[in-house]
């Protein structure tokens, strides 16, 4: 076993971005050399400058699939092509707006499709195992499956 993958299995990392509101519904996010946005659609009181926060949800599960599909198919040797994913998830907002004070303020469920071309020769039984595994492996679909701790502080500027 190489010390690289040894230290791996047991390191943490941590992960960490900044965000700053540049309206009540824009927000813009820094991570590492990068910068996105973050607003609602017009039809939900923002300007449409970017994808809102549930909306990176789902792109976050869709770039995570993507990486641990590719990091299983290697390991398992099996040639992945073509890789697409398709994302949906059924949310009400009622909660989010104050008008509801029972229910999920989140997605009550998320629906993935993965398609691609793989190798001829893999069986159904093959391709159900690179699945579970990619399921079973991916930190964004864990961190949307299991309870995360959330820890919310707060500082007042003076």
């Amino acid at each position: 076993m190489s010390t690289e993958k040894s230290q791996t299995r047991n390191q943490t990392l941590t992960f960490a971005v900044a965000a700053a509101a540049e309206s009540p519904t824009e927000t813009r996010v820094s991570v590492r050399d990068f910068e996105f946005v973050v607003d609602e659609p017009e039809s939900l009181g923002g300007a449409n400058a970017g994808p809102n926060p549930v909306e990176y949800v789902l792109g976050a599960l869709a770039g995570c699939l993507n990486v641990t599909a590719h990091v299983v198919a290697r390991e398992m040797d099996l040639d992945v092509r073509d890789l697409e994913i398709a994302i949906e998830g059924d949310l009400n907002p009622a909660t989010f707006m104050g008008k509801r004070e029972d229910g999920r303020a989140g997605y009550q469920e998320i629906r993935v499709a993965v398609t691609a071309d793989v190798d001829a020769d893999a069986d159904a039984e093959t391709i159900d195992a690179w699945l579970a595994a990619v399921e079973a492996r991916c930190p964004v679909s864990d961190n949307l499956r299991n309870a995360t701790p959330l820890a919310l502080s707060f500082d007042r500027r003076e």
